[in-house]
This record gives structure tokens, sequence and C-alpha cells, in this order.
């Protein structure tokens, strides 16, 4: 696994908006500003956590967005398996993104990812951005 861009800037964006009173709807340009995230990559990564429900929206004077549901709620992993795709470092080892990869030759090396792999999940699963705000 290796974050990218759009799953660091997503979590940065999630953390800012999971430290806001729920209620609020937080515009783009504020958090873009607070976290030095371009605008406009933000909007796409934004719309992405909408499309799957993590966020809700609202357009006009007060818009912005905001979490649809508890911090405690979201786990880090549903938010980087959803920018960047599989927790496993391959995917012949990933439960959710399986395909077969030259490395499953070799037992010894197959186990030894699987441990990396559940621990990685491990922690990511367990860990929601209440934890880190």
């Amino acid at each position: 696994m290796k974050l990218t861009s759009r799953s660091e800037y997503a979590l940065l964006a999630l953390v800012y908006l999971a430290r806001k009173p729920a209620e609020v709807y937080t515009p783009v340009d504020e958090i873009a500003s607070a976290q030095s995230i371009p605008p406009k990559f933000l909007e796409q990564i934004l719309l992405t956590l909408k499309r799957s429900q993590i966020l809700g929206s609202l357009k006009g004077h007060n818009g912005g967005y905001r979490l649809n549901k508890p911090a405690k709620d979201i786990s880090l992993a549903q938010v980087i398996r959803l920018l960047d795709g599989p927790l496993a470092p391959t995917e012949s080892v990933s439960k959710n993104f399986y395909r077969s990869t030259p490395i499953e030759k070799e037992n010894k090396l197959v186990n030894l990812f699987t441990r990396i792999r559940d621990c990685v999940v491990d922690i990511l699963e367990s860990t929601t951005l209440a934890d880190i705000c």
C-alpha cells in the first residue's frame, strides 16, 4: 500500500471537517486554504467522498461539505480503499481486490505479505477520524 496525494488530501480534509460542529457546512475554499490543498483537486476528492456518502453537501451561500456520519464511524481504511484501492502490498494477498501476481509462486513470500497486509488492515480499520482528532 502506498498512499497517493488523493488519499492524503482526503484524510486531511476529513480530519478538518471532523473538527467542525456536525451541523456546519464548510466551503471548499476554507478546507483547501486551511490544509494547503489545491482547491480544484480538492473539489474532485470531495465529490468522490460525497458519492460514497461519507460526506454531505449543501449548495448556496452557506453551503459546503460536512461529514454524513460521526467521525467515530469513518475508518481510515474505508477512505484509503475508496481513493487508492487495496491496502495489501500486492494484489495477490488482497482480500477485496485480489488478482493473481507472480509472487504467488513462492508460498513463504505470500505468507509474509499476508501478515503485512493483516497488520496494516488491523491498524487502519481500527483507526477512525475521531481517533485522529
